[in-house]
């Protein structure tokens, strides 16, 4: 089975908005059901468990009937952090899953995951155990020395740039939050999965990524996100 764990607890706060940003309506349809109609309409999908900000779940249930999201099977309250809300949805699934089920962990408020993209996610996770999508950096790389100067460079084709979706097979995704909370490894600022995983030990393998697949953080990527809907409805 794989399932779909979409992080939809953030209060947005840096978007200056007066409600959670996952929630805002693009073209009278909120941002958070854009990313999960993404799932939805996926064949390789079998069902959805949103960790969302407390207060909005039962806004969430309302709109999953309205726009018939039929795979949302669970919807479990955030943490304090995004790792404690990472943490919520994988612990939720621990009498749900089996050890071999496959977990895709996406950011809300990246509306435009590609259909590809979530198929190569899963295809190098069944092969190798996990994935993580990536794609190329291409700028210039330098390390601080201080304040206003530097000395060093990282190559920049020694680097990749890793985002969601992420996908872990359910036995080592649930025993790493077990471990990376108990230990207090991984969890803190901003990690996310793929660097609590890497501090504990991992290795990760990279799967296809796409420029489309924009973090709706500032008002610039909310207007870009609008020209996308926009052209395509044109």
């Amino acid at each position: 089975m794989n399932i779909a764990v979409i992080i939809a607890a953030g209060s947005g706060t840096r978007m200056g908005l007066d409600i959670p940003k996952q929630f805002v309506n693009v073209y009278d349809k909120p941002i958070l059901v854009y990313t999960l109609e993404a799932f939805q309409n996926h064949p390789c999908i079998d069902a959805i468990e949103v960790v969302c900000l407390k207060g909005w779940e039962q806004v969430l249930s309302v709109y999953a009937k309205q726009w018939n999201i039929t795979k949302l099977k669970w919807i479990v309250q955030g943490g304090a952090t995004g790792q404690e809300s990472i943490r919520n949805g994988v612990f939720n699934l621990e009498d749900k899953c089996q050890p071999s089920d496959i977990i895709i962990i996406h950011d809300g408020i990246r509306p435009l995951v590609d259909d590809y993209v979530l198929s190569d996610v899963i295809a190098t996770c069944e092969q190798y155990g996990n994935a993580v999508t990536s794609m190329p950096y291409n700028e210039q790389i330098f390390v601080i020395d201080d304040e206003i100067s530097t000395t060093k460079y990282i190559p920049r084709e020694t680097l990749r740039r890793v985002s969601t979706p992420q996908a872990y097979k359910f036995d080592l995704l649930d025993k790493a939050y077990h471990k990376a909370f108990e230990t207090g490894v991984g969890i803190h600022g901003s990690h996310y999965t793929n660097t609590m995983m890497v501090e504990l030990g991992e290795r990760l393998y990279f799967a296809a990524g796409s420029d489309r697949n924009i973090k709706l953080t500032t008002h610039g990527d909310l207007e870009m996100f609008k020209g996308y809907i926009k052209r395509n409805r044109e």
